[in-house]
């Protein structure tokens, strides 16, 4: 990600706070939407763009996914929040 690395178990609890999301639930996002921002990655450029639509859509076509998609987004959500109040991400105009 960057220097900082994150701390798994704390963005996690700040996530379950956030949104009342099953820890587990959280975890198995997760691990989908990095698979899909490796696959990201491996695309030709400096930059990593992601659609959120796009990511919701691949995480939720994952078998192992319980929740559902207003679930999904509110974990993705939080955990960008998470991200940004740390200095470790940002959104793109």
């Amino acid at each position: 990600m960057s220097e900082q690395q994150v701390n798994e178990r704390e963005l996690i609890a700040y996530i379950v706070d956030k949104t009342g999301a099953d820890e587990a639930g959280i975890k198995t996002v997760l691990k989908h939407e990095q698979a899909f921002i490796e696959a990201a990655a491996k695309k030709p450029g400096d930059t990593i763009e992601l659609d959120s639509d796009e990511l919701v859509d691949y995480v939720m076509s994952r078998k192992d996914v319980k929740l559902n998609e207003l679930q999904v987004e509110n974990v993705l959500d939080a955990e960008m929040a998470y991200l940004i109040d740390k200095g470790l991400a940002g959104y793109e105009d």
